[in-house]
């Protein structure tokens, strides 16, 4: 039974919990992602909750005197019935004789228990007594059923011991994950919700950590992290969970939890139980797990070294996996083959230690997230600790003193001073200073757990769909720019909350463009070989935001690492001061079946993408409810077709696809373009030559993008895959006009980035120079547009200025950079036109890639220019301050002189 069956189960003909008379009920604590609020007060308090631990079920009420009360008549029937192994199984009844009496009348058999005897299905009983503890633990283990009602505030009053793990009936229902607590419940009639009632996101359970950080932390006055080992970010999100060390940015990255009667270490790398530095927080850890047994600490045999280095210091140790007579086990997280057992070892007292790094899992599972499908958290999970796909920087911490480490804030309490503060209609931007990277990342990995099983997951998943719808921020555009630190916040997780809940959140989408006409089915023919790097195949339809579509493949295509992607504006824009559109608007789906139904909250254009080296030929897939979009490919799309409907297609974004590039533009903007043939046909001749200085085979292996967007990360352009450009360079794409007349060198600049090579690029000098090669090349040779109209940068004057500033400030390379860089290569080319460019791009792909210097890099450059030239080009680049060695300067000695070299009258 799921949380909502076991739910509906127990308050079937409830209409309301009256909690009245003289006993004051205590406030439950739910610990476990197993455990199902019933009975829960308008505040958040819970008073009544079942689990189940094992094969068994548990139910437990704040106060015994409810268990006789005739209000709780029905839900105590209920109740029996849902914790009753079998249908004639006899109930127990221990001093309840109330409650004996009203089940024997409803049909029960009762049987009169002084203390369980092992004869019942189901027994029943206050939680005063814990000398039954063992026995109750194993019933319930074992199938049984167990009702259990009591309070501990007034226990804590006479007792200075730890109400969580001390109160005696707390011993027994603490293993499924419920606790009594000292806190007073709220008392009064409650109406019983259809759906499981909302907790209280955060309980302040009284439990003092103190003393367990005093223990951890004994001796320890520093964190050794340094070396190669990479260590993992850990997310605390249990109620019984807290960190034990965090960096500056409040990433954690040693944490320990209670569970039941139990203990848990997190270690965010196995590694680190074989490092000297960190030998005392590791005997710590091992001490503070055996809770002060003296009992057998076994070792997994993956890290039996932990077993000689604890037993130097000793402790009795074993290296086995997990079995009977353990106090202690230690493991690593890279396998959940014991998963169950662990879990009931730590709730039943037992201590783990659990070591290992989640991100490179993250990075072999491509689109997974590792809360969820990692090992390791899918049993640390159960205990409120998690292994995170950040890392934290390898290096040395400073310890924290106990009282530092004790008022780190809580992730559960963090998140429930945000939908707090929303419920209560209170100003969100008080919140702003508590919004931190880390916080921001702790929730998306928590939403990535998908645990909607566990009642408070989905409570906190329902939470934060409410306040998303209030907040406004899915209006989101350039008319409703998002700046408060709040709203950006919330945007952070729109995809996630859109993709685990979409029936809520998409109702609440508002039209960002005219509601698309969708097609029932299309069938696209997509080009499934693959030369070059992973690449996007244009599907010529859109998705429209919040509406599912399917894309139907051949048997024969799923699992060969296709996927589909919604959206080409690719940019992530979560650190921008203002937003003009979502952060991340653009997803992807791994094709793993025949069917593979798609949707993101934003919508855009439909891709398929093929990986590197694919070799699948042309593959027909259909597509259903999707809607078309203007699509033009050079020699393939007639014009007479463009004209009449192509570009006519409801989608708001369009592509214009050349040989070696396609353009992605707003709609609207080609729509009176009665014929891209012209434009598309320049484009070929502008990438024909990009791929020509750059030694290039053409056309491209993949074809380059430009995509303008609203918005984007850096920039006026920037480089990449694609080339992100904003909408006000749409004339510099498509009008044919404009971009023979006044010229392109952004969109160049751009293209030019992207065929630059490590090997003869000197950072920081050339980044934005050698760039621009590309753009004096294509407006020389193609566009015909001289260079100094170009670029203002490089009327004649200006230049000459920057060569003299640069000289007569002691060619110093520290200067050498941009334009300044960029004269260094225009003189070559002024000298000895484009050929030894073309060559030595063409030569430098031969060349094995091997790490260098950046001197070393430029003496090559400068090597291979002058036998390139067959001229002895050193004096040229002394002038200009390069680092040539003495030795080249010799080999080179035997070439001639270059006596038309320009820099000689700035010497």
């Amino acid at each position: 039974m799921n949380a909502q069956a076991i739910y509906s189960s127990l308050v079937q003909g409830v209409e309301k919990f009256h909690f009245g008379g003289t006993a004051v009920p205590s406030q439950l604590l739910l610990a476990s992602d197993m455990t199902v609020p019933v009975a829960v007060s308008p505040s958040g308090q819970v008073l009544i909750a079942a689990s189940r631990y094992g094969k068994g079920r548990i139910v437990v009420m704040a106060h015994e005197t409810y268990m006789e009360d005739p209000h709780f008549g029905q839900f105590l029937q209920n109740a029996i019935k849902w914790l009753k192994p079998k249908q004639d199984d006899c109930i127990g009844v221990c001093k309840r004789p109330h409650l004996a009496e009203h089940l024997s009348k409803t049909g029960f058999k009762i049987k009169s228990l002084a203390e369980y005897d092992g004869s019942v299905g189901v027994f029943c009983c206050d939680a005063y007594s814990d000398h039954q503890t063992a026995k109750l633990v194993e019933f319930v283990k074992g199938g049984g059923g167990l009702l259990i009602g009591g309070q501990a505030w007034h226990w804590s009053c006479s007792h200075k011991e730890d109400v969580l793990q001390s109160f005696p009936g707390n011993k027994i229902t603490g293993v499924a994950g419920i606790f009594f607590t000292s806190i007073y419940g709220k008392k009064g009639s409650f109406p019983v919700p259809k759906d499981i009632p909302h907790q209280s996101v955060f309980v302040l359970h009284g439990k003092d950590i103190k003393q367990d950080l005093s223990i951890l932390l004994d001796g320890v006055t520093e964190f050794d992290l340094s070396g190669q080992n990479v260590p993992s970010a850990l997310l605390v999100h249990g109620p019984l969970a807290f960190p034990v060390a965090q960096n500056d940015s409040g990433q954690v990255f040693l944490a320990a939890a209670h569970y039941g009667g139990g203990r848990v270490v997190v270690i965010p790398h196995e590694d680190y139980l074989n490092q000297p530095a960190l030998q005392r927080l590791v005997l710590n850890a091992v001490g503070w797990l055996d809770a002060e047994r003296k009992g057998e600490i076994y070792v997994s045999p993956k890290i039996k070294h932990l077993c000689t280095m604890l037993s130097t210091h000793h402790f009795n140790t074993k290296a086995s996996a997990l079995g009977n007579g353990a106090s202690v086990y230690c493991c690593t997280s890279y396998s959940d083959d014991q998963a169950e057992e662990i879990h009931c070892f730590v709730a039943e007292g037992g201590g783990l230690l659990m070591a290992g790094q989640a991100w490179w899992w993250a990075c072999s599972n491509n689109g997974q997230d590792p809360i969820a499908g990692y090992p390791g958290n899918r049993i640390l999970n159960r205990f409120g600790i998690g292994i995170l796909k950040y890392t934290i920087d390898a290096k040395v911490y400073k310890a924290a003193s106990v009282a530092q480490v004790s008022e780190y804030p809580h992730f559960l309490k963090e998140l429930s001073k945000i939908i707090d503060h929303v419920k209560m209609n209170k100003p969100l931007g008080e919140l702003a200073p508590s919004l931190t990277i880390s916080l921001k990342r702790n929730i998306a990995s928590f939403l990535e757990m998908d645990a909607r099983q566990n009642p408070l997951y989905t409570m906190i998943l329902q939470e934060l769909i409410n306040i998303f719808i209030k907040s406004g921020v899915l209006k989101v555009s350039p008319e409703h720019p998002v700046k408060s630190p709040v709203q950006k916040f919330l945007l952070h997780f729109a995809n996630t909350l859109y993709r685990l809940n979409p029936g809520k959140l998409a109702p609440a989408i508002p039209v960002l463009f005219h509601k698309l006409n969708t097609a029932s089915a299309v069938r696209v023919a997509i080009d499934g070989t693959n030369k070059g790097p992973k690449a996007w195949r244009s599907t010529g339809l859109s998705v429209y935001p919040g509406k599912p579509v399917t894309v139907r493949v051949p048997s024969a295509l799923t699992g060969k690492g296709l996927q589909v992607q919604i959206g080409c504006h690719t940019d992530n824009l979560s650190e921008l001061d203002e937003l003009k559109r979502a952060p991340v608007v653009t997803q992807r789906f791994p094709v793993n079946a025949e069917r593979v139904e798609v949707s993101t909250l934003w919508g855009g254009l439909l891709y398929i993408i093929v990986p590197a080296d694919c070799q699948l030929g042309i593959m027909d897939i259909v597509v259903e409810e999707a809607a078309r979009a203007p699509y033009f490919k050079l020699g393939v799309t007639s014009v007479s077709e463009w004209q009449s409907t192509g570009r006519h297609h409801p989608g708001p974004w369009a592509e214009l696809e050349a040989d070696s590039i396609i353009v992605t533009v707003p709609s609207k903007d080609v729509r009176h373009l009665d014929d891209p043939t012209p434009l598309l046909t320049l484009w070929n001749h502008i990438m024909k030559a990009v791929a020509k200085l750059a030694g290039c085979p053409s056309p491209f292996l993949r074809p380059e993008r430009i995509v303008t967007d609203i918005q984007i990360s850096a920039g006026w352009l920037h480089s990449g895959y694609p080339i992100m450009a904003h909408l006000e360079s749409v004339k510099e794409l498509i009008q044919v006009d404009y971009m023979k007349s006044e010229g392109i060198w952004g969109p160049i600049h751009e293209l030019g980035h992207n065929q630059q090579k490590e090997m003869w690029e000197f950072p920081p000098h050339t980044g934005e120079a050698t760039c621009n090669l590309w753009s004096v090349y294509i407006h020389d040779t193609v566009l015909h547009i001289p260079r100094e109209k170009a670029h203002g940068d490089l009327k004649p004057e200006m230049r000459e200025e920057r060569i003299k500033a640069y000289i007569n400030g002691g060619a110093k390379l520290e200067n050498w950079s941009v334009w300044t860089c960029l004269e260094t290569y225009l003189q070559l080319q002024e000298g000895f036109g484009w050929k030894p460019f073309i060559q030595l791009f063409t030569e430098y792909k031969s060349i094995p890639h091997r790490v260098m210097t950046k001197e070393e890099k430029m003496n090559l450059w400068a090597e291979k220019f002058s036998q390139e030239v067959k001229m002895n080009l050193i004096p040229f680049f002394k002038t200009w301050g390069w680092p040539i060695e003495d030795k080249l300067a010799m080999k080179l000695s035997s070439l001639p002189t270059w006596d038309k070299n320009p820099m000689m009258k700035y010497i």
